[in-house]
């Protein structure tokens, strides 16, 4: 998987986060959470982020 070219209708983020975690998360203590990855659970994911069809 490639981290920075996720499929359609996709989150950006999201996918970032999850096929380049080292990338995304090293700066995190050990069991810390993401606050990004936290936002989007909370509040979803914003449009412009989503990949276009």
């Amino acid at each position: 998987m490639d981290a920075t070219n996720p499929p359609p209708g996709e989150c950006r983020q999201c996918w970032h986060h999850a096929y380049a975690p080292r990338e995304a998360h090293g700066h995190l203590a050990p069991r810390e959470d993401c606050p990004a990855c936290v936002d989007h659970m909370l509040h979803g994911h914003p449009a412009h982020m989503v990949v276009s069809r």
